[in-house]
Formats: structure tokens, C-alpha cells, sequence
């Protein structure tokens, strides 16, 4: 397997991305979008996991903005135990917008169709953060993207103009939707509304509630790690990119 770090230039900087490639004339493009915590051993090892199952993985920097891993405006180490730290991550990525990610996504796929043959048909997920960018790329992208999958997404239904799923009827693609039963992030007020309007659309999606999980179940270094949630959540991913990319 090719491992690399490669640089895309954008409007607005250079957007480092870690790729992950197995066969760039047959396997099928998956874009991994982080959560907020960054760039990080624990994601290169996921994006590993894709790849050997015959996948050519990209795991984009979405706060290259601000910095690289090591270099962000908040302590990777420290900040789930230290108030101001985690403040600051949490204002780095909520001035991540989705129109951010929407145009960054652009220059991926440009990336994408250059340097792998077989991407007309693409895949992407995402965890925390990243659901409502998986959301909105899904649909904006719709003529690319066949698969698409959020785990325990957040801010996939907001009061906001750019709420993604006001654009989640754009997704020709099939959508895997999981979430934690139990989740500040995303209680069940808010799920119950997610639920709601997706089960309004006429779009191939499923929602997963994993029973007795918290946020971050899929994590192996998180603490809310959950071994039977995460071997399931991985089952499923595989399970839904193998069947619409492959």
C-alpha cells in the first residue's frame, strides 16, 4: 500500500491530506472526513482498515485553515481534560463551515479523478463533526458520491440556512446514518428530528441507533470505545461501500 501526504491547493491555502492507496487502476476513492479532534494516528489507522479491504483512501486536514497536526490552535493531548483547550477546539471547528468543506471537497475529487481511474463512483464518511459535512457532500456532489456514511453526526438538523439536511434530497447515492443511543451531542430531541426528516425522502438512507453506546463508540482510544458497537460499525461501512462502489 502507497501511504503518502500530499498538498492541494486552494483558495484558500494548501489542504494536506494523508492518502491510502492500494490500486489506483481498480479500487473505488473513499474521502474520510474527521471529527473534531484532528488529524491523528487513531484516524490513519481506520483509513488503513478501509483500504485493505480494496479501497483508495484520502484523509483531508479540514482545519488546514488554522493548522496541521502538532500545530493546531488547541492541544490534541490535553484537551479532554482541560476546559480552555477544549474550548478551543470546539471554536476551531465550529468555524469550519459547510461551505468550507463543500469547496475543499472540489479540489479532492479534482485530485481524484486525476490520479485514480476508477472514480466514478465514490465513497465517504465521517464521524462527529463531519456528519453534517457528509450530509451536504453527498448531496451537493450527488453525481460522484454512492455511498456515503456519518457515525454519531452532529449537526445534521439545525435552525441554520445551511442546514444539511435541507440539501438531503439531492442524494441519488445510498446514506448510512449511526448514532449512539445515549449522546449530549445528539439527544434524542434531536434524532427524533433527523429521523423525521429523512423519513420523508425518497432517498435510499438508513438510520442505526447503536444500543447502549455513548459518542465516539468506534474510537479504540476514546474511553466511550465500545468493542461490539465498533466491530459493528465496521461491518456496516464496509458492507455499504462494497455494494454500491464495487
Amino acid at each position: 500500500m502507497i501511504e503518502d501526504e500530499i498538498f492541494l491547493e486552494t483558495k484558500d491555502g494548501l489542504l494536506d491530506c494523508r492518502i491510502f492507496f492500494k490500486n489506483t487502476q481498480t479500487f473505488p476513492p473513499i474521502i474520510f472526513y474527521m471529527d473534531a479532534p484532528a488529524i491523528r494516528e487513531e484516524l490513519r489507522e481506520m483509513c488503513r482498515k478501509i483500504a485493505t479491504n480494496g479501497y483508495n483512501v484520502i484523509l483531508p486536514n479540514l482545519f488546514y485553515r488554522h493548522g496541521t497536526e502538532g500545530n493546531y490552535p488547541f492541544d490534541q493531548k490535553h484537551y479532554k481534560n482541560q476546559k480552555e483547550e477544549y474550548k478551543k477546539m470546539l471554536d476551531t471547528m465550529n468555524a469550519t463551515k459547510n461551505s468550507m468543506i463543500l469547496e475543499d471537497t472540489k479540489f479532492i475529487l479534482k485530485y481524484i479523478e486525476s490520479e485514480i481511474k476508477k472514480n466514478d463512483k465514490i465513497g465517504i464518511v465521517g464521524y462527529c463533526m463531519s456528519g453534517r459535512f457528509v450530509v451536504s457532500v453527498a448531496a451537493r456532489f450527488n453525481n460522484k458520491i454512492r455511498a456515503s456514511a456519518s457515525f454519531y453526526g452532529v449537526d445534521i438538523v439545525t435552525q441554520k440556512k445551511d442546514s444539511p439536511h435541507l440539501l438531503a434530497n439531492k442524494i441519488r447515492g445510498e446514506i448510512y446514518l449511526a448514532f449512539a443511543e445515549h449522546d449530549i451531542w445528539v439527544p434524542k430531541k434531536v434524532l427524533d428530528k433527523i429521523i423525521s426528516a429523512f423519513s420523508s425522502l425518497k432517498i435510499k438512507s438508513k438510520i442505526d441507533i447503536y444500543k447502549g453506546t455513548d459518542h465516539g463508540f468506534a474510537f479504540p482510544e476514546r474511553s466511550t470505545y465500545d468493542n461490539k458497537a465498533a466491530h459493528k460499525h465496521w461491518k456496516r461501512l464496509i458492507e455499504l461501500f462494497n455494494s454500491n462502489l464495487k
